[in-house]
Protein backbone atom coordinates (compact mmCIF):
# COMPACT_ATOMS: atom_id res chain seq x y z
CA UNK A 1 0.00 0.00 0.00
CA UNK A 2 1.62 3.36 -1.40
CA UNK A 3 0.57 5.30 2.23
CA UNK A 4 0.97 2.08 4.44
CA UNK A 5 4.02 3.79 6.39
CA UNK A 6 2.61 7.38 6.22
CA UNK A 7 -0.43 6.20 7.81
CA UNK A 8 0.80 4.42 10.34
CA UNK A 9 3.10 7.20 11.04
CA UNK A 10 0.51 10.22 11.50
CA UNK A 11 -2.74 7.73 11.80
CA UNK A 12 -5.52 7.14 9.50
CA UNK A 13 -7.85 10.07 10.84
CA UNK A 14 -5.16 12.90 10.17
CA UNK A 15 -3.96 11.16 7.46
CA UNK A 16 -7.76 11.10 5.90
CA UNK A 17 -7.51 15.03 6.61
CA UNK A 18 -4.65 15.70 4.23
CA UNK A 19 -7.02 15.42 1.09
CA UNK A 20 -8.70 18.71 2.96
CA UNK A 21 -5.15 20.53 3.02
CA UNK A 22 -4.54 23.22 0.05
CA UNK A 23 -0.60 24.24 0.15
CA UNK A 24 0.85 27.38 -2.01
CA UNK A 25 5.00 26.89 -2.58
CA UNK A 26 6.43 29.83 -3.73
CA UNK A 27 10.05 28.91 -5.74
CA UNK A 28 10.74 25.48 -6.51
CA UNK A 29 14.23 25.48 -7.21
CA UNK A 30 16.95 23.54 -4.62
CA UNK A 31 14.76 24.29 -1.49
CA UNK A 32 11.27 24.31 -2.54
CA UNK A 33 11.71 20.83 -5.18
CA UNK A 34 12.42 19.05 -1.63
CA UNK A 35 9.72 20.44 -0.12
CA UNK A 36 6.65 19.34 -2.73
CA UNK A 37 8.49 15.90 -3.24
CA UNK A 38 8.50 15.61 0.56
CA UNK A 39 5.02 16.68 1.08
CA UNK A 40 3.47 15.19 -2.02
CA UNK A 41 4.81 11.92 -1.05
CA UNK A 42 3.26 12.07 2.56
CA UNK A 43 0.02 12.26 0.87
CA UNK A 44 -0.80 16.47 0.62
CA UNK A 45 -1.82 16.56 -3.63
CA UNK A 46 -3.18 19.92 -3.39
CA UNK A 47 -0.66 22.01 -3.68
CA UNK A 48 0.22 25.43 -5.85
CA UNK A 49 3.28 26.03 -7.21
CA UNK A 50 4.61 29.39 -8.38
CA UNK A 51 8.15 29.89 -10.53
CA UNK A 52 8.94 31.77 -13.37
CA UNK A 53 12.21 30.10 -14.31
CA UNK A 54 13.30 27.72 -16.86
CA UNK A 55 15.77 24.78 -15.97
CA UNK A 56 19.85 25.67 -16.49
CA UNK A 57 21.90 23.56 -16.25
CA UNK A 58 23.91 24.79 -13.49
CA UNK A 59 20.83 23.72 -11.46
CA UNK A 60 21.62 20.17 -11.62
CA UNK A 61 23.49 20.14 -8.42
CA UNK A 62 20.37 20.71 -6.20
CA UNK A 63 16.83 20.60 -7.92
CA UNK A 64 14.87 17.77 -7.72
CA UNK A 65 13.74 17.69 -12.12
CA UNK A 66 16.31 19.47 -13.52
CA UNK A 67 18.06 16.65 -14.74
CA UNK A 68 16.46 16.13 -18.21
CA UNK A 69 14.62 18.88 -18.55
CA UNK A 70 17.56 21.66 -19.09
CA UNK A 71 15.51 24.76 -20.88
CA UNK A 72 11.99 23.49 -19.63
CA UNK A 73 10.00 25.83 -17.36
CA UNK A 74 10.43 24.38 -14.10
CA UNK A 75 6.71 24.46 -13.15
CA UNK A 76 5.74 22.33 -16.12
CA UNK A 77 8.68 19.74 -15.67
CA UNK A 78 7.55 19.46 -12.26
CA UNK A 79 3.39 19.13 -13.21
CA UNK A 80 4.42 16.15 -15.53
CA UNK A 81 6.54 14.49 -11.62
CA UNK A 82 3.40 15.50 -9.56
CA UNK A 83 0.73 15.31 -11.65
CA UNK A 84 -1.60 16.72 -9.47
CA UNK A 85 -0.11 19.94 -8.36
CA UNK A 86 -1.78 23.21 -9.88
CA UNK A 87 1.05 24.75 -11.71
CA UNK A 88 1.58 28.98 -11.89
CA UNK A 89 3.98 29.89 -14.38
CA UNK A 90 4.80 33.42 -12.90
CA UNK A 91 7.59 35.70 -11.17
CA UNK A 92 6.39 36.28 -7.37
CA UNK A 93 6.65 40.10 -7.42
CA UNK A 94 5.08 42.42 -4.59
CA UNK A 95 2.47 43.13 -7.69
CA UNK A 96 1.71 39.51 -8.02
CA UNK A 97 1.29 39.20 -4.25
CA UNK A 98 -1.19 42.00 -3.86
CA UNK A 99 -3.43 40.83 -6.77
CA UNK A 100 -3.33 36.89 -5.61
CA UNK A 101 -5.85 35.35 -3.41
CA UNK A 102 -3.51 33.63 -1.07
CA UNK A 103 -7.10 33.33 1.36
CA UNK A 104 -7.64 29.45 0.08
CA UNK A 105 -4.68 28.27 1.10
CA UNK A 106 -3.87 26.62 5.10
CA UNK A 107 0.10 27.90 5.00
CA UNK A 108 2.43 29.39 2.22
CA UNK A 109 5.61 28.14 1.79
CA UNK A 110 8.19 30.82 0.79
CA UNK A 111 10.93 29.15 -1.14
CA UNK A 112 12.01 32.89 -2.92
CA UNK A 113 15.33 34.08 -3.14
CA UNK A 114 14.39 38.12 -4.06
CA UNK A 115 14.07 40.77 -0.53
CA UNK A 116 11.50 42.86 -1.84
CA UNK A 117 8.51 40.48 -2.55
CA UNK A 118 9.93 38.35 0.53
CA UNK A 119 9.49 41.12 2.80
CA UNK A 120 6.19 42.08 1.23
CA UNK A 121 4.85 38.47 1.72
CA UNK A 122 6.07 38.27 5.78
CA UNK A 123 4.67 41.53 6.48
CA UNK A 124 0.88 40.78 4.10
CA UNK A 125 0.23 37.07 5.60
CA UNK A 126 3.36 36.59 8.42
CA UNK A 127 0.92 34.14 10.21
CA UNK A 128 0.59 31.84 7.29
CA UNK A 129 3.75 31.97 5.49
CA UNK A 130 6.49 29.33 6.17
CA UNK A 131 10.17 30.91 4.91
CA UNK A 132 13.79 30.19 5.05
CA UNK A 133 16.54 32.21 4.84
CA UNK A 134 19.54 31.28 2.56
CA UNK A 135 20.66 27.97 1.67
CA UNK A 136 23.42 28.41 -0.62
CA UNK A 137 27.33 28.36 0.86
CA UNK A 138 26.68 25.52 3.51
CA UNK A 139 27.87 22.25 4.26
CA UNK A 140 26.43 21.22 7.37
CA UNK A 141 22.59 20.42 7.35
CA UNK A 142 23.13 20.10 11.44
CA UNK A 143 23.06 23.68 11.85
CA UNK A 144 19.75 24.46 10.42
CA UNK A 145 16.94 25.64 12.72
CA UNK A 146 13.26 26.78 12.78
CA UNK A 147 13.37 30.06 15.00
CA UNK A 148 12.91 33.83 15.51
CA UNK A 149 13.94 35.61 12.53
CA UNK A 150 15.15 38.57 15.39
CA UNK A 151 17.88 35.91 16.46
CA UNK A 152 19.33 35.10 13.02
CA UNK A 153 23.12 35.45 12.20
CA UNK A 154 25.88 34.43 9.92
CA UNK A 155 23.29 35.23 7.39
CA UNK A 156 23.56 38.38 4.86
CA UNK A 157 20.74 37.31 2.87
CA UNK A 158 18.47 37.08 6.13
CA UNK A 159 19.69 40.03 7.67
CA UNK A 160 18.41 42.23 4.66
CA UNK A 161 15.00 40.99 5.12
CA UNK A 162 15.36 41.74 8.86
CA UNK A 163 16.69 45.16 8.43
CA UNK A 164 13.69 45.52 5.68
CA UNK A 165 11.06 44.28 7.97
CA UNK A 166 12.48 46.47 10.66
CA UNK A 167 12.64 49.84 8.26
CA UNK A 168 8.99 49.27 7.33
CA UNK A 169 8.34 48.91 10.91
CA UNK A 170 7.38 45.21 10.70
CA UNK A 171 7.75 43.99 14.74
CA UNK A 172 5.77 41.12 14.91
CA UNK A 173 7.17 37.12 16.32
CA UNK A 174 7.96 35.65 12.95
CA UNK A 175 10.47 32.48 12.65
CA UNK A 176 12.23 31.25 9.62
CA UNK A 177 14.16 27.98 8.61
CA UNK A 178 17.89 29.22 8.92
CA UNK A 179 20.92 27.67 9.41
CA UNK A 180 23.65 29.29 11.89
CA UNK A 181 26.62 28.06 10.25
CA UNK A 182 29.48 30.39 8.71
CA UNK A 183 29.54 30.70 4.91
CA UNK A 184 32.10 28.84 3.26
CA UNK A 185 32.33 30.85 0.49
CA UNK A 186 31.34 34.22 -1.30
CA UNK A 187 29.83 33.34 -4.60
CA UNK A 188 26.95 31.17 -4.65
CA UNK A 189 28.36 27.50 -4.27
CA UNK A 190 26.16 25.03 -2.94
CA UNK A 191 25.30 21.40 -1.95
CA UNK A 192 22.09 19.78 -2.13
CA UNK A 193 23.11 18.27 1.60
CA UNK A 194 21.99 21.40 2.56
CA UNK A 195 19.64 23.14 0.26
CA UNK A 196 17.79 19.95 0.20
CA UNK A 197 17.49 19.96 4.23
CA UNK A 198 16.30 23.32 4.30
CA UNK A 199 12.96 22.18 1.85
CA UNK A 200 12.98 19.05 4.17
CA UNK A 201 12.55 20.94 7.30
CA UNK A 202 9.88 23.38 5.14
CA UNK A 203 8.14 20.36 4.80
CA UNK A 204 8.38 19.31 8.72
CA UNK A 205 7.52 22.70 9.56
CA UNK A 206 5.04 22.21 7.48
CA UNK A 207 3.39 19.07 9.27
CA UNK A 208 3.93 19.98 12.44
CA UNK A 209 1.60 23.20 11.73
CA UNK A 210 -1.19 21.42 10.29
CA UNK A 211 -0.96 18.53 12.73
CA UNK A 212 -1.68 21.16 15.84
CA UNK A 213 -4.44 22.31 14.00
CA UNK A 214 -6.05 18.95 13.88
CA UNK A 215 -5.85 18.49 17.07
CA UNK A 216 -7.43 21.55 18.52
Amino acid sequence: MQYDRTIKLFGEEKFNKFKDVKLILLGVGGVGSFALDALYNTGIKNITIVDFDTYEISNTNRQLGSVGNIGRVKVDALKEKYPEVTAIHAKVTPEWIDNFDFSQYNYILDAIDDVKPKVHLIKRYYTKVITTSGAAKRIDPSKIEYKSIWDTYNDPFIKKIRNQLKEEGFKRKFKVIFSSEDPKCIEKGSFEGVTGSFGLMMASVTMQKLLRKMEK
